[in-house]
Protein backbone atom coordinates (compact mmCIF):
# COMPACT_ATOMS: atom_id res chain seq x y z
CA UNK A 1 0.00 0.00 0.00
CA UNK A 2 1.27 3.16 -0.74
CA UNK A 3 -0.16 7.07 0.72
CA UNK A 4 -1.66 9.42 -1.18
CA UNK A 5 0.30 12.38 -1.56
CA UNK A 6 -2.79 14.50 -1.43
CA UNK A 7 -4.95 13.21 1.07
CA UNK A 8 -3.01 10.85 3.18
CA UNK A 9 -4.90 7.72 2.72
CA UNK A 10 -3.01 4.68 2.97
CA UNK A 11 -4.94 2.67 -0.16
CA UNK A 12 -3.91 -1.04 -1.38
CA UNK A 13 -5.31 0.37 -4.86
CA UNK A 14 -3.12 2.95 -5.04
CA UNK A 15 -1.26 4.41 -7.82
CA UNK A 16 1.77 6.03 -9.09
CA UNK A 17 2.30 9.19 -11.96
CA UNK A 18 5.43 9.82 -13.42
CA UNK A 19 6.05 12.87 -15.08
CA UNK A 20 8.78 15.32 -15.70
CA UNK A 21 10.74 13.13 -13.58
CA UNK A 22 8.77 13.12 -10.61
CA UNK A 23 6.93 9.98 -9.72
CA UNK A 24 3.41 11.04 -7.49
CA UNK A 25 1.43 8.46 -5.49
CA UNK A 26 -2.81 8.97 -5.28
CA UNK A 27 -5.66 6.98 -4.69
CA UNK A 28 -8.09 8.43 -7.01
CA UNK A 29 -7.98 9.99 -10.54
CA UNK A 30 -9.87 13.07 -8.57
CA UNK A 31 -6.61 13.69 -5.89
CA UNK A 32 -4.25 13.24 -9.01
CA UNK A 33 -6.40 15.74 -11.03
CA UNK A 34 -6.46 17.85 -8.11
CA UNK A 35 -2.61 17.91 -8.14
CA UNK A 36 -1.46 17.82 -11.70
CA UNK A 37 -3.72 19.71 -13.63
CA UNK A 38 -2.99 22.74 -15.33
CA UNK A 39 -5.23 25.95 -14.31
CA UNK A 40 -6.67 27.99 -17.13
CA UNK A 41 -4.57 31.43 -17.24
CA UNK A 42 -8.04 33.37 -17.44
CA UNK A 43 -10.78 31.40 -15.87
CA UNK A 44 -8.95 29.70 -13.01
CA UNK A 45 -10.54 26.11 -14.49
CA UNK A 46 -8.35 22.48 -13.87
CA UNK A 47 -7.69 21.43 -17.17
CA UNK A 48 -8.88 17.92 -17.39
CA UNK A 49 -8.49 17.28 -20.91
CA UNK A 50 -6.25 18.68 -23.92
CA UNK A 51 -6.26 22.45 -23.47
CA UNK A 52 -4.70 24.75 -25.31
CA UNK A 53 -0.84 26.09 -24.37
CA UNK A 54 0.79 29.32 -25.87
CA UNK A 55 4.09 30.80 -24.58
CA UNK A 56 4.10 28.58 -21.68
CA UNK A 57 0.90 29.77 -20.36
CA UNK A 58 -2.70 27.37 -20.28
CA UNK A 59 -5.62 27.89 -21.15
CA UNK A 60 -8.89 25.25 -20.78
CA UNK A 61 -9.70 26.65 -24.65
CA UNK A 62 -9.07 28.43 -27.85
CA UNK A 63 -11.84 31.56 -25.91
CA UNK A 64 -10.00 31.78 -22.89
CA UNK A 65 -6.57 31.97 -24.65
CA UNK A 66 -8.10 34.74 -26.70
CA UNK A 67 -9.33 36.71 -23.74
CA UNK A 68 -5.77 36.93 -22.26
CA UNK A 69 -4.79 38.36 -25.81
CA UNK A 70 -3.37 35.17 -27.72
CA UNK A 71 -3.79 34.93 -31.28
CA UNK A 72 -4.27 32.50 -33.75
CA UNK A 73 -5.82 29.56 -31.87
CA UNK A 74 -8.95 27.98 -32.46
CA UNK A 75 -11.53 25.77 -30.78
CA UNK A 76 -12.00 23.81 -34.01
CA UNK A 77 -10.64 23.15 -37.41
CA UNK A 78 -13.53 22.61 -39.66
CA UNK A 79 -16.42 20.13 -38.75
CA UNK A 80 -16.84 16.54 -38.42
CA UNK A 81 -20.09 14.95 -39.03
CA UNK A 82 -21.42 12.41 -36.87
CA UNK A 83 -22.62 9.44 -38.29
Amino acid sequence: MARCEVCGNDYVMSFEVHAQGAVHVFDSFECAIHRMAPICEHCRVQVVGHGVEADGRWYCSAHCAKAEGVQGLVDRVGSVPIS
